[in-house]
């Protein structure tokens, strides 16, 4: 949604807000009038960032951590995932399971997710209660009671959700040994869960010292969505996260991948119905090129392969030859680190996975060899249009995007190129960055090689586990 805002407007504003900073000794950030975000750092380091949206009386708050699984070492995998459990175990002031009732008695909900690159809080709610949601997660930033008996009893819950979504999910099991043997020192290797060995021998004292190391104001960055005012947020946020000490965070060292020589393969052999093939090529993102088109030209063959029943895998793969019963493509830009463009696909009765192989790889080089029409360009970028339009009704998506780009570290006003770099890819650049990339050496491929069962498979069961563990 764009806001406009009078010349005189607007100057009453930016003097209110120069006053503002004047009296708190608090930096203002970079401003947009026209999304209608404004952000700003508190003295101790911390971000703020509120995107006004009068649309309704309501309002998303949402606390972002630089910590997620790509910082963990061997060892203590899972550990991020299992510090967002224990923020709900209360502090002194707000004892275990009250933070979640007291959201609720003000009609509001929460909740938490982990990924590979951040962890994050957040609570939607009515816009007259901004204070207490602030209130609640600055007290847990720095006072959380770290106690042996509730973390005991939580390892355990966090193990069995490890045996539902993993252990116990033969897709998610072989995208987990897929991302295990495609990287080799690249942090994206481990599961964002943890290894069921990790949380075997993880104790408190690992919990704490996480805690400590990484949750603190100047590691953390506020974002407010939906019916506010920005001065009011800063004001909130200077009075409850305003007075939190910061701390010294860790440098963290560069993770880039090492040279890969040659296809990479792996069998998972477990109870399955139907069989599954992973493919993931290796693909710089955002913050790890210097040539941003070739990062979007990367987005839009996701969407030319996969982006709907006019795609080349639906057309081509699944209605025309019919070697799969379903194929999809997966490429995430905004990662810290270098990443995978993921094709995932289930063969058809009496289709062997060599043959669905072949047929996926050659659809892969008729891009490589033939530049893709325009009419095929035009279908993508009119679904990134629609998309991006759509995305506007949600505060809470909204607050999403924000804080994924001010957490890997590419800023806020990211989020507004992408429909402008997208429209501008061309079929040429999409044809080089498919011969650039897609290629053997760059190639790892997981197949499931389904053993006897006994039990139905879950509908689910075919589906990417994706980067998210939720509390």
């Amino acid at each position: 949604m764009r806001i406009y805002i009078t010349l005189v407007a607007l100057a009453t504003l930016v003097i209110g807000l120069t006053l503002f900073v004047f009296m708190t000794g608090d930096e203002l950030d970079d401003n947009n009038a026209e999304t209608g975000i404004q952000s700003m750092v508190l003295k101790n380091g911390m971000k703020v960032i509120v995107q006004e949206n009068r649309r309704a009386p309501v309002l998303v708050t949402q606390v972002w951590y630089k910590v997620g699984g790509s910082y963990e070492h061997d060892g203590i995998t899972g550990i991020s995932h299992v510090l967002e459990h224990m923020m709900f175990k209360g502090t002194p002031d707000t004892p275990a399971g009250e933070f979640s009732e007291i959201i609720a008695a003000h009609g509001g909900r929460e909740n938490a997710f982990t990924s590979k690159d951040y962890t994050a809080y957040f609570q939607r709610i009515s816009n007259d209660h901004l204070a207490l949601c602030l209130n609640l997660e600055a007290d847990r930033m720095r006072n959380l009671l770290l106690g042996e008996d509730e973390f005991l009893k939580e390892i355990e819950v966090i193990k069995e959700e490890r045996r539902l979504r993993t252990d116990d999910k033969p897709t998610s099991l072989t995208y987990e040994r897929f991302n295990a043997v495609a990287f080799v020192n690249n942090p994206y290797r481990k599961p964002i869960i943890g290894w069921m060995e990790d949380l075997d021998t993880m104790k408190i004292d690992d919990l704490r010292e996480w805690y400590q190391t990484w949750y603190a104001p100047n590691n953390a960055t506020l974002v407010v969505v939906g019916d506010v005012r920005a001065e009011q947020v800063f004001s909130l946020a200077k009075e409850y996260f305003g007075p939190l000490k910061p701390a010294e965070i860790p440098q963290l060292k560069p993770r880039r991948e090492v040279e890969q020589y040659g296809i990479k393969r792996v069998q998972v052999k477990v109870p399955a119905r139907v069989p599954f093939l992973v493919m993931g090529y290796k693909v710089p993102v955002l913050n790890t090129s210097e040539n941003k088109d070739d990062i979007y030209a990367l987005e839009l063959l996701s969407g030319l392969l996969d982006g709907g029943n006019s795609s080349r895998f639906s057309k081509n793969l699944v209605r025309g030859s019919q070697v799969a019963t379903s194929v999809s493509a997966g490429y995430s830009i905004y990662a810290l680190h270098d990443s995978l463009f993921t094709i995932s696909a289930i063969p058809s009765n009496g289709i062997s996975m060599e043959d669905m192989e072949t047929a996926i790889i050659n659809q892969i080089k008729a891009i490589q060899d033939e530049l893709p029409t325009a009419d095929e360009l035009a279908r993508v970028k009119a679904q990134v249009v629609a998309s991006s339009v759509f995305e506007q009704d949600s505060s809470f998506y909204q607050a999403m995007k924000i804080g994924i780009m001010e957490t890997v570290g590419l800023g806020w006003q990211t989020k507004d190129e992408y429909v402008d770099r997208v429209n501008a890819v061309t079929a040429e650049q999409v044809q080089h960055v498919a011969r650039k990339y897609f290629n053997e050496d760059h190639l790892t491929v997981a197949e499931l090689v389904p053993q006897s069962i006994d039990v139905q498979l879950s509908a689910g069961d075919s589906a990417d586990p994706g980067e998210t563990h939720a509390h």
